[in-house]
Parts: structure tokens; C-alpha cells; sequence
């Protein structure tokens, strides 16, 4: 996507609101929940993934990164003994899926593996209010003219427009409710990771993707404003560098730019720790950096725990 966020906005006709919204903020500052009781754990965590898991001096982001991912998930995790309902979620990985909407006059599909997705029992509650809602009509999307808003997308001739969730969503099955998806770009060499603004429409499109999919599922295919809407998180990472998103679905009608849109909240460019030194620095003798984490931001981490609570608390 080459215009990144503000080309998905217009693909997905969605407002976007800088941070993260009230009710998942509310989550991280609410020292009620004792979030801050796990930091050290998670910090603990952070030199597993970079310093522990390897025998090598530099430890390669492949490596690194979905270790660091599993060790948060297990941390959150540890919140189910105060919150049983939190054992009523699924990660599944290697998503598929596949979504088909009109925008203008374009036929547009969002397909392929969309990450490590985490689905729940429970839907998220919308996180935006009627009155929210209702106010987005009045929001004017950023047209690229004289460029089309399609530039450097795939143009493939699509023979049937198809609307598929895989098994996840299907009538029996427990977890139907898209949750979170994570997307780690894990890749060693930088040219072959999305870059951070390439990465967050990547979470954008394919949040649109399974939020208009399951809306088809509980709504059907009319394009229509949604009595409730549809929510789903998802959360980007290099390792060290996050990117935290919030997706509400408010609308099936994407056809026109008029009317109501939908809404994603984007905290961009969040820093786990700043440093991981594997083995100490030294010069003439004298240690220059000593090996371990430096910078830890317990403040990303909770707010990647929030994101894993919210619908639950």
C-alpha cells in the first residue's frame, strides 16, 4: 500500500483517531487490575527472548521475535486465574482469509495469511458511542487525486467474489469471535520486514478483512450500518518496535464515500526496551555497556496486556 495507513483508511472508509481508545486506555491506567505486578515478569521475559533462548553473540530477529511473542502471550495469560473467561480464547495460526467489498466503482478483495489470530467466546463490545458513530458522517476521507487511490495494488481478474473466514467462524464452532490479530515481521533482513507505516496498513487492511467477514456471517452480505458493530484488535511487531490498533466495523455500505464510516485507533511506533546487549562491551578493560536489557517501557507492555483484556475486564 504505498501511502500506507491514510490509502487503507480510503480503501476501508475508515476515520482514523490517533492512540488508543478510552476503554482499552482505561485498562493500562486502572492500577485496580494490577497490571504492574507482571512487569517484572515481562521484563523478564524480554532477556528469555534476546539473551537466553541463544548460544549466539547476536541472536537473529527470526528467532528472537516469536519467542518474545510467545513469552508475552504466557504472561497475559497468568491474568486468567483472576479472570476465568480469559481461558475462553484460541490463537490460531496461518489464517486465511479472504473478504470482497466495492468501493466506488472498484472491486476490492483483502486475501491471503493473515497472521497469528486470537479468537474469543465473546465478542469486544463496540468502543465507540452512537453519538461517535453518527459524527463520522461528517468526516471528509483524503482522496490521492490526481493519483488513483488503488495505486500499486494487485490487479487479478476475480472469477468469484469470495467471502471466506476458513473453519473460524462457522456455525458450532466456539470461538467465532475475531479478537486480535498479531503480525510479527520477523524477517533478519530490514528489506524483507514491512517497514512501520507499511506494517500498520498491512494490520489495518486485514482487520477491516476479518471484521467485514464475520459481519457477513452474523449480518449477511446487504450493505447496511451495523446495529452493533464489530470489533478487532490488532497488535504489530519487529521484536521491539509495536504497533497497537483498535478496529471498529460500522458500516457494510463502502460503496460511496458518504454517510458513516468506520473508526481504527492507531498507537504507532511504541518501544518495548531500547537495547538488548548480549555480551558486555568492553574497551581497554573497562566494561562499556554490560550485557543485558536497557530501556525496558513497562508502559508497551501493558499496553499489549490492555489489548489482551479488553472485552474481559
Amino acid at each position: 500500500v504505498f501511502a500506507g495507513v491514510r490509502q487503507a483508511q480510503w480503501l476501508t472508509k475508515t476515520k482514523l483517531v490517533e492512540g488508543l481508545p478510552p476503554a482499552v486506555q482505561g485498562i493500562v491506567d486502572n492500577p485496580a487490575l494490577g497490571l504492574q505486578e507482571l512487569e517484572e515478569r515481562a521484563k523478564h521475559m524480554v532477556s528469555h527472548a534476546r539473551l537466553w533462548d541463544t548460544a549466539e553473540a547476536a541472536p537473529k530477529r527470526e528467532k528472537y521475535c516469536p519467542v518474545l511473542f510467545e513469552n508475552l502471550i504466557h504472561v497475559c495469560r497468568l491474568m486468567s486465574g483472576k479472570y476465568p473467561s480469559l481461558s475462553k480464547r484460541m490463537l490460531a495460526r496461518n489464517c486465511r482469509i479472504a473478504a470482497t467489498w466495492e468501493r466506488e466503482s472498484i472491486l476490492l478483495q483483502v486475501r491471503g495469511l493473515s497472521g497469528i489470530l486470537m479468537n474469543s467466546m465473546t465478542p469486544i463490545p463496540p468502543v465507540a458511542s452512537k453519538e461517535e458513530i453518527l459524527a463520522t458522517k461528517e468526516h471528509v476521507l483524503e482522496t490521492f487525486y490526481p493519483i488513483a487511490p488503488t495505486i500499486d495494488l494487485q490487479e487479478v481478474n476475480v472469477y468469484k467474489e469470495l467471502n471466506d473466514t476458513g473453519q473460524r467462524f462457522r456455525d458450532g464452532y466456539p470461538y467465532s469471535h475475531p479478537h486480535t490479530l498479531f503480525f510479527l515481521e520477523s524477517a533478519n533482513a530490514r528489506t524483507d520486514r514491512f517497514r512501520p507505516e507499511q506494517l500498520r496498513a498491512k494490520m489495518l487492511m486485514f482487520a477491516f478483512g476479518n471484521a467485514l467477514a464475520k459481519a457477513r456471517v452474523l449480518h449477511g452480505n446487504d450493505p447496511k450500518v451495523l446495529e452493533q458493530p464489530v470489533v478487532v484488535q490488532s497488535i504489530g511487531t519487529d521484536g521491539q518496535l509495536f504497533q497497537f490498533m483498535v478496529f471498529q466495523l460500522n458500516t457494510t455500505d463502502l460503496v460511496s464515500n458518504d454517510g458513516i464510516k468506520n473508526l481504527v485507533w492507531i498507537d504507532s511506533d511504541q518501544n518495548l526496551y531500547e537495547r538488548a546487549q548480549c555480551v558486555p562491551e568492553v574497551k581497554k578493560g573497562v566494561v562499556m555497556k554490560p550485557a543485558g536489557i536497557s530501556g525496558f517501557q513497562p508502559d508497551t507492555f501493558k499496553k499489549f496486556l490492555a489489548l489482551y483484556l479488553h472485552g474481559t475486564v
